[in-house]
């Protein structure tokens, strides 16, 4: 399947992301802060990233600006997955150069189907 970093500073979020990810048959891969997710997306080049938004230092709507804008970078997928659940952010998100915004509690299916759609290149 694909190969998805997850940036999030939250251990549980990123326990309960790569359990729900590899028995879906993704290789997963975390980072706890944007500098490093930032680092580590350029040097693995994965198929998808997950990026949470609130993050100490550097927060994940400019780690998704810093990527979005990256020639090496810009072609990989972000999904924002946040607890910022207002339209304005959802908006921002998009702005920055997410492919796709999803407020938590995440429903499982509903972040497989966004993942499959992204990595296939159906959106």
């Amino acid at each position: 399947m694909a190969k998805i970093l997850i940036i999030d500073d939250s251990p549980t979020d990123v326990r309960v992301f790569t359990t729900l990810l590899e028995r879906a048959g993704h290789q997963v891969g975390a980072v706890g802060s944007a500098e490093e997710g930032i680092e580590r997306v350029r040097a693995d080049l994965p198929d998808l990233v997950i990026m949470d938004v609130i993050m100490p230092g550097m927060n994940g709507f400019q780690a998704t600006r810093t990527l979005s804008r990256d020639p090496v970078t810009k072609a990989i997928p972000i999904v924002m997955i946040t607890t910022k659940s207002m339209e304005t952010d959802r908006v921002w998100g998009m702005r920055q150069g997410a492919r796709a915004f999803i407020t938590k509690p995440v429903v499982e299916k509903d972040l497989l189907a966004c993942i499959d759609d992204l990595v296939s290149g159906a959106t």
